[in-house]
């Protein structure tokens, strides 16, 4: 199973910039999508069925804003739209399907760059998330977790760790919060477990040339709890990508 997770910045601006024609290209069994900034109603939804994919899609309350999708080959057992959260579900933070042997969420997690206000609530976010993950891998132990953490968890994964060193997506406690997850909740970072290189980035600022000059922040994720471990087959960041500020990691698991 070939999967992918992909923040679009916008679906629809994403399909002006030829994103289905890519999409046919590199056939993915499942597509994870965050900051799809669309409902349901406002596509025509034909154009993922005419590619066969079947797609879900959680989107926020607000017009316009955040939400995330799933297109996926294969009819799932089961979709879950949220997390049971209103306060989170409201910004349409996640999206699960669950099939016989795997389940798959698309997670799209707060970004606190706009002040103290929303920094603070995506500290609250990531206390809640913690815990939910860690009931969700008891009860689907097959579970891999694709999306924007916006987070980078160590120096290798940003640019210039020394500047950034008190800028959100880079603080000392979401940092300390990555290294929780994937050390007492049993996770694993699926691109590093096949590419420990440094200067490898998913998100870059559409400042300064930035792209370009690959000034970047790895904040895009596939985490796949520690059951999934010999399943695992290879992951890369697909970097030539150009639909979004954002670009596709790539994961293929054995079924």
């Amino acid at each position: 199973m070939k999967i992918l997770t992909y923040n679009l910045n916008g679906v629809r601006s994403a399909i002006n910039k030829g994103w289905l024609n890519w999409l046919q290209e590199q056939q993915p069994d499942m597509v994870c999508l965050q900051e799809i900034k669309a409902n349901a109603d406002q596509l025509d939804l034909s154009v993922f069925s005419d590619l066969g994919y079947e797609s879900h899609w959680f989107s926020a309350d607000k017009k316009g804003y955040s939400g995330v999708a799933i297109l996926s080959k294969q009819k799932p057992l089961h979709v879950e739209y949220g997390c049971g959260n209103p306060l989170y579900d409201s910004e349409g933070r996640t999206l699960r399907v669950d099939f016989r042997d795997v389940s798959i969420m698309s997670l799209y997690a707060p970004s606190g760059t706009t002040g103290d206000m929303r920094q603070g609530f995506k500290f609250e976010w990531m206390e809640f998330f913690y815990d939910y993950s860690m009931k969700l891998k008891a009860t689907h132990p097959n579970l891999i977790i694709c999306g924007d953490f916006n987070i980078c968890h160590r120096p290798i994964d940003i640019h210039n760790p020394v500047s950034n060193a008190r800028s959100s997506g880079f603080l000392p406690e979401e940092r300390a919060w990555m290294d929780k997850i994937l050390t007492e909740g049993g996770y694993i970072d699926t691109f590093r477990q096949f590419n420990p290189s440094p200067h490898q980035y998913t998100w870059w600022s559409y400042r300064a040339g930035s792209r370009q000059k690959n000034l970047g922040w790895r904040i895009d994720y596939m985490l796949a709890n520690e059951a999934m471990q010999s399943r695992l087959s290879s992951s890369k960041i697909i970097a030539d990508a150009f639909h979004s500020d954002h670009c596709p990691v790539e994961l293929t698991i054995d079924m």
